[in-house]
């Protein structure tokens, strides 16, 4: 099964996603470690090339017969689409998340709190450049759950996609 974290940056993807994978014991694959990778080694410009790899290598660990989570921001409908194929080619199930954050304020202090480069307007240009979804998905409000509570949610998500 391929389970793909979508949501903005700071919203709680990489703190409920990286509890599932340890839970599951599933690939963890995270595109801001790729792309930090690609930008230093020098690779510019990133654009989508981090999506690409871990779409690539989000395949092959499906065809070992793995369970992946893919941890990305993935707010254009085009890189969802790879992952949706990535799943299909390798005749593995996909289950698509949106993490959110209902609460801005909260949202912010996360932001603030991770002393990244990001700032609260970098936050707002990537909400406003956000595809809407054209597929079902899974929606976490991380302002509403626990990590653990959105991680016991998920994996009832996946139960239900497991039964005959």
């Amino acid at each position: 099964m391929l389970i793909n974290f979508s949501g903005l940056p700071a919203v709680g993807k990489t703190t409920i996603s990286r509890l599932l994978a340890e839970e599951i014991g599933a690939v963890f694959l995270r595109v801001d470690t790729i792309e930090k990778v690609l930008q230093n080694t020098g690779v510019e410009p990133i654009e989508g090339k981090g999506y690409q790899i871990t779409c690539a290598v989000a395949t092959e660990n499906l065809k070992l017969g793995r369970t992946v989570i893919a941890d990305q921001v993935n707010n254009w409908e085009l890189t969802r689409s790879w992952f949706h194929e990535a799943a299909k080619e390798a005749g593995a199930k996909y289950l698509d998340l949106e993490v959110i954050c209902s609460d801005r304020e909260l949202h912010r202090a996360r932001l603030e709190a991770r002393g990244c480069h990001l700032t609260w307007d970098d936050i707002l240009a990537r909400e406003a450049d956000t595809h809407p979804w054209s597929c079902e998905r899974l929606v976490i409000d991380s302002a509403k759950l626990s990590p653990e509570e959105a991680v016991s949610e998920i994996r009832r998500e996946m139960d239900k996609m497991c039964q005959p």
